[in-house]
């Protein structure tokens, strides 16, 4: 049979079988989730049922979902059952993957339910390398010397039995992750101890069934690749391709031919020693990536692969043989019988295809794909995974590629003619991580030695590293987050009424975000662990951060944005340590009376047994120390005697539970002053809100309690509010803006804060507080003052974020978690 088998007789014969796929990644991962081979899949009339941690990602190309963690052989066997036993007129008709995370459990399955395939037995002696070896060993199979390394004290044999250089490799990986040649001695101690400390699933998750490792001499010879199609035991198909020299020490992928180039006798003999290898092994059926090396002495086996191989090879082989891989391995598992493809006239096409990878990691800065390359005939595949800001981890953290390309030709140099011809239309420029960054710091003698600067820590350095390259004109492509606190809107206690406001302040700027274009995702503090592995696993870019609350606790507030740092994801705002010591009040105070700040004269106290200055002139006002929002502040906070003064002080020391700020009050017009920016180049004082009390009845002091704030009581809409401020002085005005940039510095505030200052009749100023994280909502202070410059909501945010963007390019990472005068 030759290969142009038609794809509608594929169809008919395959229409209304129900095959199983079995694949571990999630659809939405493009660089392992397969989900083009599914959806060919799909295109035949298969019915699929597929198994994954994330099912439903690859609908619509799935009939059936079932979600089961498939590194759990036992969950997953379980929810397989379960969803057989629910769907009685479903019978399977095969199990494939298109994965090497999943052949084991794909074994299980095929002896659990008896369908065509490869038993866990056999699977499990090819899965793991070291196994498969020895049974070479044992078989009279072609072998080269090893050794697993159970512990330190198995080197010193391979040191004394074996020749250099050497092979490093797991018995379980996948691809080249953690495979590693080494030269002497000293290398081989020290990639042993590497691969022990840093070999796990997380960087390559076909890790997941072992972690044993073991070492193998390196023979010469030409690398190659069998792709084979087997069915009771017979060879029908086997396309060989030769792989272009790899990366050394860690054998990082360059090139492959198809056709492979080597002499006929050569050819023959690999697919000779392959024959042999799978009838000995017992692998009877199946689609198979054999790996093997034709060396002077004869082919040698390196590893098989009880799956179709990956990337280019499916695209390269149906190029070259019109063979269709996938078609032909679902009917294999299906029992339906495909006659063995000949090729009297040899390769329709030859075929190269590169992939393309970096000598560092870093973050993909640039990518510049010419329109011509679409218009290359040749041009058969172009596979791209990376997009510019995404991080690229290469060893010794990891093991990325960018993509590959392949290319067509009438013969082998035709074909590498026409690769290098496109090869020029692509360019792309990875850049190392910024100096202040721990990327590309870790101190090795060579490439084997132990990282101590953990991968995860470094990929999540991509974001900050994304927002400090790019363009600030390119804002509106970022993936903004926005950190803020969903609640009840029905309740009406004090505390209630604070949530929400901040339940209404996150979804005002969500809404404002999306009309001005961004991609905008909301996350919720009030669900701590929820919420973590969301951000984890997120791809934001920013977060707007206006959360006020982790477990109901506005004391855990500078939390939030520590859990930002963490996780290296830049966020708009102050740090957590200004963050923190702006709810402490009391500290606050002692910080600006040490630099001279004007602030009413004041006292504290921690329990009822302190003594409050003697010195102090009444009325007083007291105040919970480290509340926000004015939880706790009535017009009975204001005092005349010390009998007053008592009563307030054991309300807020014995019923709200904090300690107590005691100060002068001071009788006169206050005013909001917000601040904007960062360092010199772009702060600027906005706008001042004026607040005059004097139409408000005697009997009320002129201060915001809480319910002027969160209460319908029309008494407090006599408060008289100018914005900008009417008949002041040009000194005044500039006065305030002075000092309120003084605190705004000395508390190193970032982005935006809200300075309130009181004024006496005589024209004094006194600092009452700065908050660092004001509410931003469209009907706000800090937003109103913002429009009477120009701008409105939407563009108000535009500005923070730019602000944020400009603050992390002008400086090394974590450079806004020094302070700047403390």
């Amino acid at each position: 049979m030759n290969g142009n088998d038609s794809s509608d007789q594929a169809k008919s014969s395959l229409i209304a079988k129900t095959v199983l796929i079995v694949n571990s990644n999630s659809a939405s991962d493009p660089l392992h989730s397969k989900k083009l081979f599914v959806r060919k899949a799909k295109s035949l009339g298969v019915k699929i049922i597929i198994l994954s941690t994330e099912a439903s990602t690859f609908q619509p190309y799935a009939d059936y979902c079932i979600n089961a963690n498939t590194s759990n052989y036992a969950e997953s066997l379980a929810a397989l059952e379960t969803f057989l036993q629910e769907n009685p007129h479903l019978r399977l008709d095969g199990v494939a993957t298109f994965l090497e995370d999943d052949v084991l459990l794909v074994s299980k399955i095929v002896d659990r339910y008896h369908l065509t395939g490869t038993p866990f037995k056999v699977a499990n002696r090819v899965r793991n390398k070291f196994l498969f070896r020895d049974f070479c060993a044992h078989n009279n199979l072609p072998v080269i010397k090893f050794k697993e390394l159970k512990s330190a004290r198995d080197l010193e044999e391979v040191i004394k039995n074996f020749s250099f250089p050497l092979v490093v490799k797991p018995a379980y990986g996948a691809g080249s992750a953690f495979v590693m040649r080494v030269n002497d001695e000293e290398e081989l101690r020290e990639s042993y101890e590497y691969i022990k400390k840093e070999m796990s699933p997380k960087i390559e998750s076909a890790l997941t069934d072992g972690l044993a490792v073991f070492v193998e001499e390196y023979i010469d010879g030409d690398e190659v690749d069998l792709d084979i199609l087997v069915q009771n035991g017979k060879i029908k198909f086997c396309a060989i391709s030769d792989n272009g020299q790899t990366k050394e020490p860690f054998f990082i992928e360059t090139t492959r031919m198809t056709p492979s180039n080597l002499p006929n006798k050569n050819q023959a003999q690999l697919l000779s020693m392959a024959d042999e290898t799978l009838e000995k092994l017992g692998i009877l059926n199946g689609c198979i990536h054999f790996e093997a090396k034709s060396t002077p002495q004869g082919p040698m086996p390196l590893e098989i692969n009880l799956r179709l191989g990956g990337d280019e090879v499916y695209a390269s082989v149906k190029a070259a043989w019109r063979v269709d891989l996938i078609e032909n391995y679902l009917k294999i598992v299906c029992g339906l019988y495909i006659p063995k493809f000949e090729f009297p006239a040899g390769p329709y096409q030859y075929l190269v295809a590169e992939t393309f990878s970096s000598d560092y990691s870093g973050i993909l800065v640039n990518l510049e794909i010419d329109d011509q390359l679409k218009k290359m005939p040749f041009v058969e595949e172009f596979q791209f995974e990376k997009k510019i800001g995404d991080s690229v981890m290469t060893p010794p953290y990891g093991y990325e590629y960018l993509g590959w390309i392949l290319v067509s030709g009438q013969n082998p140099l035709d074909a590498q003619d026409n690769l290098r011809s496109a090869i020029k239309l692509i360019s792309y420029e990875v850049a190392k991580f910024h100096p202040a960054s721990s990327i590309g710091k870790t101190a090795r003698k060579n490439p084997f030695s132990i990282s101590t600067v953990n991968r995860e820590v470094l990929k999540r350095g991509s974001k900050i590293e994304k927002i400090r390259r790019m363009a600030v004109a390119n804002q509106r492509n970022l993936h903004i987050g926005v950190a803020c606190n969903l609640y009840d809107e029905n309740a009406q206690d004090q505390e209630s009424l604070v949530e929400n406001d901040l339940t209404v302040i996150g979804k005002e700027i969500e809404v404002a975000l999306k009309s001005r274009g961004y991609k905008v995702s909301f996350f919720d503090f009030n669900d701590l662990p929820k919420v973590f592995n969301e951000l984890k696993n997120s791809d934001v870019d920013l977060v707007f951060n206006v959360c006020e609350r982790i477990n109901n606790s506005s004391l855990l507030e500078p939390h939030v944005a520590s859990i930002f740092d963490v996780l290296q994801i830049p966020y708009t705002g102050s740090n957590p340590f200004t963050l923190g010591l702006c709810i402490d009040k009391i500290r606050v105070k002692k910080l600006l009376n040490y630099h001279k700040i004007p602030t009413p004269e004041w006292d504290y106290i921690y329990s009822l047994d302190d003594d409050v200055r003697e010195d102090l002139r009444y009325p007083l006002i007291v105040k919970p120390a480290n509340t926000d929002n004015s939880i706790g502040i009535t017009n009975d906070s204001v005092v005349r005697n010390e009998k007053e003064l008592r009563v307030q002080l054991e309300k807020v020391i014995k019923e709200i539970g904090r300690p107590a700020l005691i100060e002068e009050y001071i009788d006169g017009d206050e005013y909001d002053v917000p601040v904007i920016g960062w360092d010199d180049d772009d702060l600027r004082v906005l706008p001042l809100t004026r607040s005059i009390f004097d139409a408000l009845p005697a009997d009320k002091w002129h201060i915001y309690p809480f319910e002027a704030k969160y209460s319908d009581d029309s008494i407090y809409d006599r408060i008289v509010r100018q914005r900008p401020p009417k008949n002041i002085s040009k000194k005044l005005e500039a006065l305030l803006g002075e000092i309120a940039l003084d605190t705004y510095r000395i508390l190193d505030c970032h982005d935006y804060g809200r300075v309130e200052i009181r004024v006496d009749k005589n024209n004094n100023p006194y600092v009452l507080e700065l908050n660092p994280n004001p509410s931003l909502n469209q009907d706000g202070v800090f937003s109103a003052s913002a429009e009477v410059i120009g701008l409105d909501y939407a563009d108000f945010l535009e500005e923070i974020i730019r602000l944020a963007i400009k603050r992390y390019k002008d400086n090394p990472p974590y450079y806004h978690l020094q302070p700047n005068i403390l």
